[in-house]
């Protein structure tokens, strides 16, 4: 029980990378046809109004008159900014959301018929589908909320008999009519609205969240680092941030003596040392075999958070052979001001840590590297194919036996 509480709190608090979601959507060739969707549903909500203004005729007034004028309006712009516009950001994605959603509540509980009603809060439902897929749960929250408080508006107006269809002495026959009418309105609301859409945005994160994760050691790989660091780009933007990055020492001897199991255990272990050696709110990442990423805000001297991880992993009890690590760490200044902190910076704070971390190993390992601010990007070793022998820049073709191509004594 207490675990299912953890996993609906992260939940609850994760960062959706809205536009992580909107770059993977580009990526595969579907952000176009979304938009044109997104467009078309504005020309539904065009027509809707129309046929609206048709049905209620003379009884709406001019109240309705105008209601219906700004609501084609709304659903006219929506078109138009779907269609010929860029994709927009997540703060626009947001007003519109709540232009839309006060439009269509005004015009539910303007109108005079309860039928038009009922399709005003549909059209609510199905901007709480576009919610689910782009903004997180908080924002899906709000939005359930408004539209259950606005069916409950509705039901009470059509129990008032104030949205109905029939003349003042056809309504008190029909007023309990009405009220189940209501009622039933609010019920698929709370099913459809407050029930489905946030089970659906759930699985839709929860797959995210496995997609993103290392299945041996349950940290972030290297898409969910990725995915996450736009997000603590804003968490660390008023501190110094850092990015460590640590290398487990002669691993391929360990997992050749004791075994891959054994190696498997080790990493899972190491990840545990990591996540009780740095600050709650920091980012760790397995971004390869024996590698981890640490991204966090600095609070203290970037050597100490080296010793820290590099003594959290050689102190490793019950293991029978030594494990250590050598750790690059890679330093970010913030400022009080304006800071130019974005995903390009974070990258090249990975970059010269990983070449930090190669000093260390350079160092013969179990050592800490500070990169310093005018380091060259990391010259990472290549892997050679196997089979294929290795050339040293000073080797001639004679030393690796291939034939060199002036044969000769001063070959």
């Amino acid at each position: 029980m207490t675990g299912d509480r953890s996993m609906f709190r992260t939940w609850w608090r994760d960062p959706v990378d809205y536009r992580g979601l909107v770059e993977t959507f580009e990526s595969h060739g579907a952000l176009g046809r979304f938009k044109f969707m997104l467009g078309a549903g504005g020309l539904v909500m065009l027509l809707i109004a129309v046929l609206a203004s048709v049905a209620q005729g003379d009884v709406a007034g001019w109240v309705g008159d105008v209601q219906g004028g700004v609501e084609a309006t709304v659903a006219g712009l929506w078109t138009l900014r779907w269609w010929f516009l860029p994709w927009p950001r997540e703060t626009e994605s947001i007003i519109w959301i709540v232009l839309f959603d006060i439009d269509t509540t005004a015009n539910d509980l303007l109108v005079h018929d309860r039928v038009v009603g009922v399709l005003g809060v549909v059209l609510l439902t199905a901007m709480g589908a576009y919610v689910t897929v782009f903004h997180g749960p908080r924002v899906l929250a709000l939005h359930v909320g408004w539209t259950i408080l606005t069916s409950i508006v509705l039901a009470f107006l059509m129990f008032r008999g104030e949205l109905a269809d029939a003349t003042r002495s056809q309504q008190a026959d029909r007023s309990r009519e009405d009220l189940a009418l209501g009622i039933a309105v609010v019920l698929v609301m709370l099913v459809v609205v407050g029930v489905m859409l946030p089970f659906v945005q759930f699985c839709h994160w929860l797959l995210r969240a496995d997609a993103q994760s290392d299945p041996l050691t349950g940290l972030l790989n290297r898409r969910g680092l990725d995915t996450y660091l736009s997000s603590h780009i804003v968490h660390c933007r008023r501190e110094s941030a850092y990015v460590a990055t640590l290398d487990m020492d002669r691993f391929k001897a360990v997992n050749d003596t004791f075994g891959h199991p054994f190696g498997d255990e080790v990493l899972t272990r190491t990840a545990q040392r990591l996540r009780e050696a740095v600050e709650s709110d920091a980012l760790i990442a397995r971004t390869g075999g024996e590698e981890f990423v640490i991204v966090g805000c600095l609070r203290e001297d970037a050597a100490a958070v080296g010793e820290r991880l590099r003594g959290a992993i050689e102190s490793m009890p019950d293991l029978p052979v030594a494990i250590t690590a050598s750790v690059g760490i890679a330093v970010l200044e913030g400022t009080r001001s304006d800071n130019p902190y974005d995903l390009a910076a974070y990258r090249r704070l990975l970059r010269r840590s990983d070449s930090a971390m190669y000093r260390a190993k350079r160092r013969g390992g179990n050592a800490v590297a500070i990169a310093g601010k005018d380091e060259p990007p990391p010259a990472r070793p290549r892997r050679k194919p196997s089979g294929v022998p290795e050339i040293h820049p000073a080797a001639t073709t004679d030393e690796i036996g291939l034939p060199s191509a002036s044969p000769g004594p001063h070959s």
